[in-house]
């Protein structure tokens, strides 16, 4: 059964970029501008069909595909080269792949909250026995959380993680009691023992409460959840530049395609390891989204960037910036880029062996 999960690893990771690359072609479409070619899968080519100005290719490998635009990189003459385009219709179509991973994210975050009827949520139904900080200057029954240390609790399981993200002693709380937003400065919230329906618990004291859901609360809850993926990729940037995770702690598309197998496997029955992988996917598409808009030249941000940065040239100078000094850049980026990839997977293939 694991070699079936790790083909579809393969398959929603390959899905995940064709979807990316169908955002640019779309746009690059609807705006006018020249597509040479467009193609589902890398490598050696498998079938192809000329319609139009664009031929549609299939490959052979399954892990992306592009789109070729016409004058994407240099200037070819041809008035509908993406080069030859006004900042606007350049800006759209760069943004594009990030908006279809963001959308297939989100789309797939909703349909997770459409499998169940019901989902905890960040109100408070109990305490545990003896837990110290109940009452009017502390937590009540019936308090939602909206934040914890300035973060805002988007689904429940964002209490635990940012919880886990404290001191350990106490947090900022920003509670909402019967309309009225409070605000609870240094309050202690750490683990300790308690006596729960007669069993001895570890944990923070809370007990929450479960509620049915309508339609729009599965469509906000799915929105929320698509919010909160875009948190978790910048808590892991900032967690990558305080150097609080290291090389082990990030991964490639083979340590993806290994999570996706291994979340498959551990499921306790194939319905399960759908929905989880499904989950997870769902996070990948919002992960690739955010990092494929970030400033990195070789990257769409990059791109963007220096779009923005033509601009104020432009603007000052009342001249065009040489677009050579942006293909210099992105070239050596990539080749960084490149290389950090190669240090990741070989990093991915330790840890598969270890």
């Amino acid at each position: 059964m694991q070699i079936v999960y790790i083909l579809v690893a393969i398959l929603m990771f390959g899905v995940l970029i064709a979807i990316h690359e169908f955002g640019h072609f779309i746009s690059a479409k609807l705006l006018g501008v020249k597509v040479n070619e467009f193609s589902i899968g890398m490598g050696p080519l498998l079938w192809k069909r000329q319609r139009g100005e664009t031929q549609y290719s299939l490959r052979l490998f399954p892990v992306g595909g592009y789109c070729a635009m016409e004058g994407e990189d240099e200037d070819s003459g041809d008035p509908r080269a993406f080069i030859r385009q006004k900042g606007w219709k350049k800006f759209i179509i760069l943004v594009a792949g990030s908006f279809m991973n963001f959308l297939m994210g989100l789309v797939l975050a909703v349909v997770l909250m459409f499998q169940t009827s019901s989902a905890v949520v960040p109100v408070l139904a109990d305490f545990y026995d003896g837990y110290p900080n109940q009452g009017e200057e502390g937590l009540m029954v019936g308090d939602r959380i909206l934040s914890i240390d300035g973060e805002r609790v988007y689904v429940f399981s964002d209490v635990s993680l940012l919880l886990s993200r404290s001191n350990g002693q106490t947090v900022d709380l920003v509670i909402e009691r019967e309309g009225e937003r409070i605000t609870l400065e240094d309050f202690p919230m750490y683990v300790d023992e308690y006596q729960y329906q007669g069993e001895t618990r570890q944990g923070y004291g809370l007990v929450f409460t479960r509620e049915e859901l309508g339609f729009w609360d599965r469509l906000a809850l799915g929105w929320n959840q698509s919010l909160d993926f875009v948190r978790l990729v910048r808590m892991s940037l900032g967690d990558i530049f305080r150097g609080a995770v290291g090389l082990k702690d990030i991964s490639g598309p083979i340590g993806i395609v290994s999570i996706i197998s291994e979340v498959g496997t551990q499921s306790p029955t194939v319905g399960v390891a759908i929905w989880n992988i499904i989950y997870f996917v769902a996070f990948i598409a919002v992960n690739l989204s955010v990092m494929n808009l970030l400033p990195i030249p070789a990257l769409d941000g990059g791109r963007v960037l220096f779009l923005i940065l033509g601009g104020l040239y432009t603007l000052v100078t009342k001249k065009k910036l040489d677009s050579k000094y942006e293909a210099w850049i992105n070239a050596v980026a990539l080749v960084l880029l490149l290389g950090l990839m190669a240090v990741v997977a070989l990093s991915d293939i330790w840890k598969l062996i270890a």
